[in-house]
């Protein structure tokens, strides 16, 4: 299973269409985002705390549906 950090990678885009493109493009930036992670729970906690650059939680959740969706559980 690839990690959520690699899943999220594929939505960077030079334009922000949508919120998860935001998100992967400020993931990418984020320099002490848990790259190597598939726990909901490590990635969530992190950004709780560091993650500044999400408008909500919900653009995490939404992204960790289609990471589950695509790469199973």
């Amino acid at each position: 299973m690839k990690s959520f950090y690699m899943f999220l990678m594929k939505y960077r885009q030079p334009k922000e269409v949508d919120e998860i493109t935001a998100f992967a493009n400020a993931a990418y930036l984020d320099h002490s985002f848990p790259k190597h992670s598939v726990h909901y729970d490590e990635i969530s906690e992190y950004l709780e705390l560091n993650g500044h650059y999400l408008k909500s939680m919900s653009v995490f959740d939404e992204a960790w549906d289609l990471y589950l969706q695509t790469e199973g559980s």
